[in-house]
């Protein structure tokens, strides 16, 4: 970059990057200075307190709601005029606690290896072959 800094002004930057083999939009990129990155993000304002997720975990650990879903949960809460927080946070306060899982029972197939027909002597493997001939037209 030096280079094209140095030649830029007699040869044109154009030129100079072409005969260098750089591309004049990493030439103009480089020269100015990075903007700053932000050191860490801010939490979103309204996101739950330590406490008030520990409430809505505690909501869904009661007797009436612990084998339904928080989709469920929030529908009964919100007919009892109660509101802890949207159905989506509810879900990943769940899924924070690994309390997510697949509860249906999934049945597990073994792995079958394929049939292999070897004949190690004759007349001792036989099959058949039960394509349908093609016809004359």
């Amino acid at each position: 970059m030096e280079t094209i800094k140095q030649l830029g002004p007699e040869l044109g930057i154009a030129a100079t990057c072409i005969a260098l083999g750089v591309a004049r939009a990493t030439f103009y990129r480089r020269r100015q200075p990075k903007p700053a990155q932000p050191a860490t993000r801010q939490p979103p304002p309204r996101k739950l307190s330590p406490l008030e997720r520990k409430t809505v975990l505690d909501t869904l650990h009661q007797p009436p709601f612990v084998d339904r879903a928080p989709s469920e949960i929030y529908a009964a809460l919100l007919d009892d005029k109660k509101y802890l927080c949207s159905e989506r946070t509810m879900y990943r306060i769940v899924e924070e606690n690994q309390e997510v899982r697949e509860r249906r029972n999934q049945l597990r197939h073994p792995k079958y290896a394929a049939p292999e027909l070897l004949a190690t002597t004759p007349n001792t493997l036989w099959s058949w072959d039960i394509s349908v001939p093609q016809q004359a037209a």
